[in-house]
């Protein structure tokens, strides 16, 4: 009887062992999601809140994946973080867009399989003195202490341009590197003279600088815009309306640059679709967070600094 029962397991075991290995073989037969982040910025400006909702309509899309919008650095952490594999989609400033794929000293080269998904709306150049300060135009910053952004954020490569045409370096400036809402609160508490802050309007960290902390916003002259333009064309000519900070009765001239949703060019194709849909059929969900969803036009895409994702490709035939 013990004999025979041993041969009885043997069959068992064996089974049991090869649908252990079918199992691993074929993934979680549970269906289990799939995890993808979404890199944004800083919580004082407007990609991180816009990030969530997309991550959130992302998710409610196709319920085997799910996706989260992550604090990050800004645009050149974002796209360091999709070349390294640790992060799928991203915002991203035109500026750093085109440097990645391009090559400059920031990414060590270039990022040839960078592709972008989507556009959003024009960021702003925010150009803001602290209370009391004399200082008139970006010409007057030298010497001061003034801000240029996070590290590896869209806004700190996008100061040095603004600071080239206006006659100044690093080297004529005391240069800090804060984060918008680090900025703010430097601006309120003196600790900084003036910030450059390239984002969407209107925006927390503008809003706490002007409303609390009595900052002052300046324009950029269509002149140094012109400039910029013809240095760096993925600059274009924008303003900030009045009304929308305290103390900005008028609107201003300011340089703008375009934002984009960005990935590798491996990412699968439904999730671009998905994403370039939701922009398309959900843009009141997008409004709600910032009156700047209200400018994206995905006619942008025909004029992206670098090539379009295939699965951008894959929507335009699906509604030509």
């Amino acid at each position: 009887m013990v004999e025979t029962k041993r041969h009885f397991q043997r069959p068992r075991r064996f089974i049991l062992a090869l649908l252990i290995f079918i199992v691993g073989c074929s993934g979680d037969p549970s269906g289990a999601p799939s995890f993808f982040s979404l890199g944004t910025a800083g919580t004082g400006g407007i990609y991180y809140p816009l990030g969530g909702v997309i991550a959130s309509l992302l998710t409610q899309a196709d319920e085997n994946q799910i996706f989260n919008a992550e604090v990050t650095g800004g645009a050149v952490e974002n796209i360091n973080r999709i070349r390294a594999g640790q992060m799928e989609l991203a915002f991203a400033t035109a500026n750093t867009v085109y440097d990645a794929y391009f090559g400059s000293p920031e990414f060590n080269g270039t990022v040839p399989d960078l592709r972008v998904v989507a556009p959003l709306y024009p960021n702003p150049t925010h150009i803001l003195v602290a209370e009391g300060s004399e200082a008139q135009s970006i010409e007057d910053f030298r010497g001061l202490r003034v801000s240029v952004g996070a590290p590896g954020s869209g806004t700190e490569q996008i100061s040095k341009r603004i600071l080239e045409v206006h006659g100044l370096t690093y080297q004529d400036v005391d240069v800090r590197y804060l984060s918008f809402n680090e900025s703010a609160s430097a601006l309120r508490d003196r600790a900084i003279d003036a910030a450059i802050i390239s984002v969407g309007y209107p925006a927390a960290a503008i809003l706490e600088a002007t409303a609390t902390g009595g900052a002052r916003l300046l324009p950029i002259t269509p002149s140094r815009i012109t400039q910029l333009i013809d240095l760096y064309p993925y600059f274009g000519r924008g303003e900030i309306p009045g009304g929308i900070y305290p103390g900005l009765d008028e609107p201003i001239s300011t340089a703008i640059v375009l934002n984009w949703i960005v990935a590798s060019e491996t990412l699968p194709n439904n999730i671009v679709i998905n994403v370039l849909n939701l922009i398309a059929n959900d843009r009141q969900a997008l409004e709600n967070v910032s009156i700047m969803a209200r400018e994206i036009d995905l006619a942008f895409l025909e004029d992206a600094p670098i090539p379009v994702h295939p699965g951008v490709e894959q929507w335009w035939s699906g509604i030509r």
